[in-house]
């Protein structure tokens, strides 16, 4: 009898793709009949504090558009070509009635488009919950933090003015901690394809951390660790690729085949910024003894926020960021992502380009939209840049 080759981490990654997949949101709507009453609230990228919900008794969904399998008849309807493609999309799941499950919308401060999109779900469903989060640009807590805390004092009335429970400070406690326990574990998730990224490809790091959008971070934390366990358990397999760190995917997202086509062009990404909600703050969210949970939020989101194109960074040096974080992956190169028309990613592009030519670290780009089919002249540039940081390699 032949010997069968079981992966140990194949059970894991398809409940993770099938949540992933699962666009009507089955998921969520199986989780309110669990818990009769409670809201689920949606909202778009980038980030929003998950832990206020949960806090809340509420479940945060994060939405990332319909991918490459929705077909978008009306979400045309309602916006320009020239803009990119995830507001057409994620019309299109709320006008088809995929997003019913969701009692409410909340859109953070990332750019124009989303902000009009908000807009537009308010006249378009005005039963629901529709609310615009101004994320802080001023990062002194008397002022941003205190902004920031207000903001979230206002969704917290008016989420439970529908239902929802009321804030507690023990509950925020509790959901911190919960967060934290589901971001320490993403960060393992992260060390084994930094350090092993022959044991787990990126593509299934993302399925992994993607699968969270719409779970209780301890539902997530639990799928995390077993992905974890059970990459462990892989048998390793050395490839000689190009390390890389891939940036400007932090809102629209690649569809899953564009992520594998850069693997299979020799390109492993050790770092990205995919799901950069789930990972906007850097390292835990510390509540101190006495301080009110809700300004420890606050706090942190201003003092160790990650950077991005969305994020104003006052007088630091754009990508030193970005420079610093390819010296921490010991990666090659960078590979630059972003969705087509996305404003954010692009205007901060040649700046993050300029540090890196500073640095001498080779980089190369493109553009792709969620519901691109055709990969073979990305995987071929992708080939190409690495064979050249292979070949000629590069100073770090």
């Amino acid at each position: 009898m032949p010997e069968t080759h079981v992966d140990p981490c194949g059970a894991v990654l398809e409940r993770a793709r099938a949540l992933v997949e699962d666009r009507s949101l089955a998921h969520v709507r199986a989780w309110k009949t669990a818990n009769p009453g409670a809201l689920a609230i949606g909202y778009l990228p980038i980030y929003v504090p998950r832990p206020l919900f949960e806090a809340l008794g509420c479940l945060p969904v994060a939405l990332f558009g319909g991918g490459d399998e929705l077909e978008i008849v009306r979400g045309d309807s309602y916006f320009q070509s020239y803009i990119c493609h995830i507001p057409r999309s994620t019309l299109e799941l709320g006008l088809s009635g995929h997003l019913d499950p969701l009692d409410g919308m909340v859109f953070p401060s990332i750019c124009d488009v989303i902000r009009n999109l908000g807009g537009m779900w308010r006249m378009l469903f005005p039963d629901r919950y529709v609310a615009y989060l101004d994320i802080p640009q001023n990062f002194d807590m008397a002022t941003g933090g205190r902004f920031f805390a207000h903001a979230m004092r206002e969704i917290a009335e008016a989420l439970g003015a529908r239902g929802a429970k009321r804030l507690d400070a023990a509950a925020l406690r509790r959901a911190i901690g919960g967060e934290n326990a589901r971001r320490a574990s993403l960060e393992r998730l992260d060390a084994i394809r930094r350090a092993e990224p022959w044991r787990l490809r990126a593509s299934e790091a993302y399925l992994i951390a993607r699968a969270g959008a719409g779970l209780p971070a301890a539902t997530h934390r639990a799928l995390v660790d077993e992905a974890v366990e059970a990459a462990s358990r892989r048998p390793a397999r050395l490839i000689d690729n190009a390390r890389v760190v891939l940036r400007g995917s932090f809102c629209e997202q690649p569809p899953l085949d564009l992520i594998r086509s850069l693997e299979k062009a020799g390109c492993d990404i050790v770092d990205d910024d995919f799901q950069l909600g789930l990972r906007t703050i850097d390292g835990e969210i510390a509540v101190g003894e006495d301080e009110d949970p809700l300004d420890a939020l606050a706090r942190t989101y201003l003092q160790r926020g990650v950077a991005t194109a969305s994020r104003y960074i006052a007088n630091d040096v754009k990508g030193a960021a970005l420079v610093s974080r390819v010296r921490e992956c010991g990666a090659d190169g960078v590979v630059f992502a972003a969705a087509s028309f996305c404003d954010p990613a692009l205007l901060d592009q040649p700046m993050l380009e300029a540090a890196l030519d500073r640095a001498s670290i080779p980089h190369t780009s493109f553009k792709f939209a969620e519901n691109n089919a055709q990969f073979q002249t990305i995987r071929e540039q992708a080939g190409a840049f690495s064979d050249s940081v292979k070949l000629w390699g590069a100073e770090r």
